[in-house]
């Protein structure tokens, strides 16, 4: 399957590049992104073609890997589906609700296959604890989840502007805690979110058939403090989210591997496509709507 990659970033370079090349029956056979100067460095890092018309990417690529800012791919991704090409889609899939059913929308009217890669569900390690879970004998009834990073507070490769400007924490690492509790316990019914003074967002979630969890995300703590944990209870007892060792170029040829299998005829859409993206998208948007009103409520008291 012929890949374009749309994206010249740390995470383009370092991960989505790589791993499009390490997976088998893949070519990688252009790059787009928005600087054309890094457009042509990465294409010649990786011996590829740069290109500097979307368009003229899409007409030689079956599928298209994205890794670029939420508000930028929703658009162009959902663009590409109605070409007909397959997708590879980093979380959050849109900066907002509409975005996201736009997206989806597209996908479903055009019949592609996608796959959003959200990172801790492709490890192997993790998809054996997510099948332990599912095969339990007893309903789990609730979990909690822990997802803490520091690029607002300490520059680093991921200090990027979409992460700086608009809360990081719910929008980067909130779909990394969700996914973690989501697929066992079930889609979100309803969200409560409260933001502390440290910009520490926790959120309340009550899941569909009665269990609830808890998702406490941020890009602001000390590096020394970011971490990510996860943890689920029920009639079984209780049981953690295990250590995660595999390379993550690895984990993404996976997916990669697996979009190009759900894009065979009469195969199956992927569990971890543009639904499952636009509903954690749905959760989101729903806690950023409730900080946005405390926030606004706290600078009218204050007037």
């Amino acid at each position: 399957m012929r890949f374009g990659l749309v994206g010249t970033g740390h995470w383009a370079r370092a991960t989505h590049a790589p791993a499009l090349l390490a997976t088998s029956g893949v070519t990688l056979a252009g790059i787009w992104g928005r600087d054309p100067g890094r457009t042509s460095s990465i294409a010649a890092a990786f011996d590829t073609r740069a290109y500097d018309d979307y368009d003229a990417l899409l007409d030689v690529v079956d599928a298209v890997a994205f890794s670029v800012p939420p508000d930028v791919q929703a658009p162009m991704a959902a663009t590409a589906a109605r070409a007909g090409k397959h997708l590879l889609l980093e979380k959050p899939i849109a900066h907002d609700a509409d975005g996201a059913r736009s997206l989806e929308a597209a996908v479903l009217d055009a019949g592609v296959a996608s796959v959003v890669f959200f990172t801790q569900l492709f490890r192997p390690e993790v998809r054996a604890w997510l099948a332990e879970c599912a095969a339990a004998e007893h309903p789990w009834e609730g979990g909690l989840a822990l997802a803490l990073g520091s690029v607002q507070r300490e520059e680093g490769v991921f200090s990027t502007p979409w992460r700086l400007e608009r809360d990081g924490g719910l929008w980067d690492l909130g779909p990394h805690a969700l996914s973690m509790v989501v697929p066992i316990l079930g889609p979100v019914v309803s969200v409560a979110a409260h933001e502390d003074r440290l910009g520490t967002v926790h959120l309340v979630l009550e899941h569909r058939g009665g269990a609830s969890s808890t998702a406490t995300v941020s890009q602001a703590v000390p590096s020394a403090a970011s971490t990510s944990y996860a943890r689920l209870w029920g009639g079984s007892g209780h049981t953690q989210l295990p250590d995660r060792h595999s390379p993550v170029v690895e984990v993404l040829s996976g997916a990669v591997a697996e979009l190009v299998a759900a894009a065979e005829p009469g195969a199956a859409p992927h569990p971890y496509g543009v639904t499952f993206g636009r509903e954690i998208v749905d959760t989101l948007a729903t806690a950023q709507e409730q900080l946005a009103n405390v926030r606004h409520t706290g600078q009218m008291s204050a007037q």
